[in-house]
């Protein structure tokens, strides 16, 4: 019986105000390494504790790839990071399906993020209020591919494995995570590239498909 779902934020339930900033990053530098592997680098550095501000934090990403910048890039990325979160915005489905969904489930919300930009847009939009907990990579001092940061999860809701769906946008950082603990995950892939199942293109199609998958889980 599913007991708990675990959203991921950026590309699950928001929509960044820049297509992929940290692909912008990864051209920036580290091009030569693939960008899964940046991705674990950069996250680790920019996202596993909390800066006093975004300047602080780049000059860690610097420091992690031996990469300074001058100080009017490092000032540019700042702009732009800070325009990502200015211009992000919950996708217009978001609200209602978790309204709908808390009525049943405990929800949790799980996240690699900086702990300036989500804590502001999670105030903007009032999204705190449809979580009973918040996970967040800062926090931790994980990012969510590591495999304490679901453990712990686990362990403060007190819940098994068998009783929390993941639902996330990404392969690497939510689906694949989730699978190694033996939790149950929804992929959602809003431009329906990927070919991998259980998935949804859009939050209104995930009330049914978890019906589905418990009626699965009772037939067994």
């Amino acid at each position: 019986m599913i007991k708990a779902i675990l959203f991921d934020f950026w590309g699950t339930l928001v929509e960044q105000g820049l297509h992929s900033p940290l692909k912008e990053l990864h051209a920036i530098f580290c091009p030569r390494t693939s960008f899964s592997e940046f991705v674990i680098k950069a996250e680790k550095a920019m996202m596993t504790k909390t800066y006093p501000g975004l300047k602080e934090m780049f000059l860690c990403l610097e420091n992690e790839f031996n990469f300074p910048l001058s100080e009017e890039f490092r000032d540019n990325l700042i702009g732009f990071w800070n325009k990502n979160w200015m211009l992000a915005h919950p996708y217009p489905e978001t609200e209602i399906i978790l309204k709908e969904l808390k009525e049943t489930y405990t929800l949790a919300l799980i996240s690699n993020t900086d702990s300036i930009s989500i804590e502001r847009v999670m105030e903007k939009f009032s999204l705190k209020q449809f979580f009973y907990k918040t996970f967040l990579s800062y926090n931790l001092g994980l990012i969510k591919s590591e495999p304490d940061f679901l453990k712990t999860v686990l362990k403060e809701l007190k819940l098994d494995a068998t009783e929390v769906l993941v639902v996330g946008d990404s392969l690497q950082s939510d689906i694949y995570p989730a699978k190694k603990m033996g939790i149950k995950a929804i992929l959602i892939d809003r431009k329906n590239k990927r070919d991998v199942q259980p998935k949804i293109n859009s939050l209104q199609e995930l009330p049914s498909l978890i019906k589905k998958i418990e009626e699965e889980i009772g037939d067994k």
